[in-house]
């Protein structure tokens, strides 16, 4: 079998002349809101026995409908995936948090595609694909950008925060918003849509929501707990009714505006839900690769060139984003990475007869090293591989011998409750030789290796080093951040001690050096020197008698600040 890598190439330049095939039209404006565990079954159009989505409802119908659309397990390998038109893997990231979650400076985003082609581009929301230079969104094309960093509101490094009057950060300056986050981040795309309506321009929305914390105004939730929902529920539909009140002032403001018509609009969620509620039939959630964790809602209206309701059965993916957004804009790829995705374009103008069959791959788990068939999923428009299920927080799995693995023909079982592995061995041959090659293929791409941090930049400084989202975790313990020291000299360093108190020492090893300088009680800064290299550096503090502490907690608790001098 062919590796199904090497003719991504081929096939995108097979598909590319679909655009030329359409009635000519000025170039789109983009919109896209993608929302963060909201899955497949959290929309009323998926047969929601209580959930009321109106404007998504209505929107699904009145568009194209993409009824197997795929994303990854969990958010960030689906933003990576999304923003690059590449296999998460190939960017550096590899899982949420802890080391994981550093998308490479050097990857290519649509934003900065679309920005070289003269579009406007705007981010507001969750951008979770690293939070120091440079990998941050005014970094990778965003000219705006309104966001907040990690993988959550509230979380490190900007923890405490509340969805309530949040912390964000506006470009690389810290700003309060006004109001609900998700209100807030719609707030500031209009604005931005209302001073660009005489270019092309590209507003990507992000939302945090419904991921946890699960904070939304009683006026939200309080109609779901009345149906007898539990509280967990009744917030998560609750903060999704937010999201779809808000989706209908975007459509309204875009009609009002004249733009409605050539502005392509998508929609769909990052991963399937968090907790367990009503997912239309399909099996398992987020962190799963099960239909309920990696096939989520996905509508698209450009009505200026898909005038007519329509519903795509045929498999797709967040890769596909990027290579379908660059057609629509009519922006010539550059040199520089092959897309893992395709153009969809022409199938959803639909020359379905002529679209090749593919695979699409997923996996995702813990540990910033990923094991062979952990926690994976191959994906064809009928049957679908899934290896060592239900594995996403093993670290410890052996994945030596014979792996796992199960089949399910998902057309007819889409709930996943027939195992056809024994019946049809040839099949499951096939697919795990797949699987192996492009495994093989990812992993060449950078050897799994997460982003770097760049300290003494001019770009970023002071730099926030984060022990919960960045440092380098092996078996639930930090073991210091990969960076790039650019410019040698004098840092200062200011710690976040948490509950350590008294004096003590702080401790600082670079390039196989160890640095001790002593703090008294209260201190938590000091000037030290540094060469300019890459490496790991590691930053910790101990007080006087007392051994390391272990700190594992999602909190400040061992940040570290540190600026050139």
């Amino acid at each position: 079998m062919n590796c199904p890598c090497s003719i991504y190439a081929f096939v995108l330049l097979a598909l590319l002349p679909g655009l030329s095939q359409a009635k000519e039209q000025s170039r789109p404006n983009i919109v896209l809101v993608m929302t963060d565990d909201q899955g497949y079954g959290d929309l009323g159009i998926r047969g929601n026995p209580h959930l009321k989505t109106p404007n998504l409802d209505r929107f699904a119908r009145e568009g194209v409908q993409l009824e197997r659309f795929y994303c990854s397990p969990v958010c960030a390998p689906t933003r990576a995936s999304l923003m690059t038109g590449r296999y998460y893997y190939r960017s550096g990231v590899i899982h949420t948090s802890r080391g994981g979650a550093k998308m490479h400076g050097d990857e290519v985003t649509i934003a900065e595609r679309l920005k070289l082609a003269g579009y406007a581009t705007g981010i507001f929301g969750k951008w979770h694909l690293g939070d120091t230079y440079p990998m941050r969104p005014v970094d990778q094309g965003f000219d705006e950008a309104l966001w907040h960093k990690s993988g959550g509101i509230g979380q490190a490094p900007d923890a405490p925060n509340s969805y309530f009057n949040p912390q964000l950060w506006r470009g690389d300056r810290k700003v309060a918003g006004d109001g609900y986050c998700t209100d807030v981040f719609f707030d500031a795309a209009l604005e931005f849509i209302g001073r660009h309506q005489k270019e092309p321009f590209f507003a990507y929305l992000p939302a945090n929501a419904p991921h946890t914390p699960l904070e939304v105004a009683d006026e939200y939730a309080e109609p779901y707990r009345k149906l007898g929902l539990n509280d967990t529920t009744a917030r998560v539909y609750g903060m999704i009714a937010n999201i779809d009140e808000n989706f209908g002032r975007l459509l309204s403001e875009l009609e009002r505006t004249g733009l409605r018509e050539n502005t392509l609009v998508l929609f769909f969620g990052d991963n399937g839900p968090q907790q367990e509620r009503f997912n239309a039939g399909l099996r398992g959630r987020k962190s799963s690769t099960y239909e309920g964790g990696i096939r989520v809602g996905a509508f698209l209206q450009w009505p200026a060139r898909w005038p007519k309701a329509k519903q795509i059965d045929t498999i797709a993916a967040h890769i596909d984003i990027a290579p379908t957004l660059l057609a629509a804009a009519r922006v010539e790829s550059p040199a520089g990475p092959v897309f893992d995705g395709l153009n969809l374009l022409p199938l959803l103008d639909g020359a379905t007869s002529t679209w090749p069959e593919r695979m699409l791959f997923f996996q995702c788990h813990r540990g910033l090293a990923p094991k062979p068939f952990q926690n994976c999923a191959v994906v064809t428009n009928r049957y679908k591989l899934v290896g060592f299920p239900g594995t996403f927080n093993r670290e410890d799995l052996d994945p030596s011998g014979e792996p796992i693995l199960e089949l399910y023909d998902v057309p007819a079982d889409r709930a996943e409750s027939n195992d056809l592995s024994a019946e049809r061995p040839e099949v499951v041959v096939s697919l795990r030789d797949a699987y192996v090659q492009w495994y093989d293929d990812v992993r060449a791409t950078r050897q799994f290796k997460p982003g770097v941090i760049h300290i003494g930049n001019r770009a970023e400084n002071p730099v926030r080093l984060c022990r919960y989202q960045d440092a380098n975790y092996m078996d639930g313990v930090p073991r210091g951040w990969t960076v790039q020291v650019e410019q040698g000299g004098k840092y200062r360093l200011t710690i976040d001690r948490g509950s350590l108190e008294g004096q003590g020492s702080l401790h600082v090893v670079w390039q196989g050096e160890e640095t001790v300088v002593s703090l008294g009680q209260g201190e938590s800064s000091a000037m030290i020197g540094l060469t300019a290299g890459d490496g790991v550096i590691d930053i910790w503090f101990v007080p006087d008698g007392a051994e390391r502490a272990v700190l594992s907690e999602n909190n400040t608790a061992g940040d570290v600040d540190l600026e050139r001098m």
